[in-house]
């Protein structure tokens, strides 16, 4: 019986991880599409384009298999207006990080977005949706303490750090519209399959950055000025886009928006990880630290999770299944 409870609290948080993953491949993508000749605007859209592009191949496939096609238009008004909500709050986020990132240092726009997973857990405790014990408690100060050596340690480094009160300020913008978004995607618009959710949330998101990016004179054909050019944003739109936004909303209705909060903190440790890989960006101690504090952080809240039989939270019915120096549609 404990098995059947803990299967969907397994999948939900490998969907979270793998999700984390995913956006946190965006920090070394962004530096190569930034070298192919993208601006961030553009980048963000095409990114968002071929991201929806995969998530119709995704409901395609289900629809074969059974998965009904669900009219938004069809919802509960406050599930309708869930949906929308959740698309204009990754829109929100990715409008706010581009500014954010153009105005202040990157590390410090990222140590403000990165509370969002104490947002979502305060939120989350407000709202009734779930309980905050001693292991949540802890989790989530290990994996925001590790999040601020991880992403701090960038800090070291740089040439000069620009503390832009505004662009700072725009980083918990987007710390607000993706708790928004987390909490919204938890208890609401359950009737749409996870795929068709992304879809809808990825769309606006391409069309509204695609029309900013020419509005700010992007070149609109970018995607297709060489071979190197489009692989990237293919690869992107697919990898960092489509697949582990689809997977994190998975994981939120699944273990519910704090713990999908802390696990995602993963992300920066892998964006970090990667850059000190392929981008030949040193790892220093102080981010190893993180790291190490980050996945305890994790451990610990799949232990307690585990230890309390299952989580509240329950899938659709329909069936299981966006940053970084670039923001991400989640």
């Amino acid at each position: 019986m404990h098995r059947m409870r803990d299967r969907p609290l397994l999948l939900g948080t490998l969907a979270v991880i793998l999700a984390a993953c995913g956006f946190g491949l965006l920090g070394p993508l962004a530096r190569f599409a930034y070298e192919a000749g993208f601006e961030p605007l553009s980048f963000v859209g095409w990114r968002a384009t071929f991201g929806f592009l995969i998530t119709m191949v995704v409901i395609a496939a289900r629809i074969r298999s059974g998965v009904g096609l669900v009219n938004p238009l069809g919802l509960a008004r406050g599930d309708a207006v869930a949906l929308l909500l959740a698309g204009l709050a990754g829109l929100g986020l990715n409008v706010a990080m581009f500014f954010a990132f153009d105005l202040a240092t990157v590390a410090l726009v990222l140590l403000a977005f990165y509370t969002y997973p104490a947002l979502v857990a305060i939120v989350a405790v407000a709202l009734g949706h779930e309980r905050f014990d001693a292991n949540r408690v802890v989790a989530l100060g290990l994996a925001l303490v590790g999040m601020i050596l991880v992403v701090a340690g960038g800090l070291g480094s740089a040439e000069a750090v620009s503390i832009h009160p505004v662009g700072i300020a725009l980083g918990f913008v987007a710390a607000v519209c993706q708790t928004v978004y987390v909490t919204v995607s938890r208890g609401r618009f359950l009737a749409v399959p996870p795929e068709q959710a992304m879809g809808w949330v990825l769309l606006l998101t391409a069309v509204a950055c695609g029309v900013l990016a020419i509005a700010a004179g992007n070149d609109p054909t970018i995607a297709f000025s060489s071979p190197r050019a489009l692989a990237i944003v293919v690869f992107t739109g697919v990898v960092a886009a489509g697949i582990p936004s689809v997977l994190f909303l998975v994981g939120i209705r699944a273990i519910g928006g704090t713990r999908a909060g802390i696990l995602m903190l993963i992300e920066p440790l892998v964006g970090v990880t990667l850059a000190a890989f392929l981008l030949h960006e040193g790892l220093l101690p102080i981010q190893v630290a993180g790291g190490a504090s980050i996945l305890a952080a994790a451990l610990l809240i799949q232990r307690g999770a585990a230890g309390t039989g299952g989580v509240t939270a329950t899938a659709p019915s329909a069936g299981p299944p966006s940053r970084s120096p670039l923001p991400r549609a989640d």
